[in-house]
């Protein structure tokens, strides 16, 4: 199984955080490759500049914890963003729709806590 994750569950997998639900960390666990988007860092990067994220470590430690959990850096390509053409508009978020895009175009499961993705693909998994 090869994993995208959405950038809080990979938040709250780095933090250890209780809302990391257990099948979402067995399915982390028990993947062949777990990915973590380029898009999640810069998310993560502008909402811990403007106040939205508090986060005391700095974006270089969680940039590292990519290769720490033994995941992979998933660059953003031309290709993920012209299949973000192919999405109905069911979500807004422009951070969403990249990680669905690349979710589809590579394949990849993505897991995700967020209802509001699911409608988008069989790929995305509700955690």
């Amino acid at each position: 199984m090869r994993l995208l994750l959405d950038t809080h569950i990979f938040l709250w997998f780095i933090n250890d955080d209780p809302n990391l639900s257990k099948k979402a960390a067995n399915m982390i666990e028990v993947a062949d490759e777990v990915y973590i988007s380029s898009i999640s860092i810069w998310e993560i990067a502008i909402k811990k500049k403007i106040g939205k994220l508090n986060i005391k470590v700095s974006m270089q430690k969680i940039a590292d914890m990519i290769q720490e959990n033994d995941f992979q850096a998933l660059p953003l390509t031309v290709a993920h963003t012209l299949y973000t053409l192919k999405l109905n508009d069911f979500q807004q978020d422009p951070f969403d729709r990249i990680l669905i895009a690349q979710a589809m175009a590579e394949p990849l499961t993505l897991l995700t806590a967020d209802k509001q993705l699911c409608p988008y693909s069989s790929l995305v998994e509700l955690v």
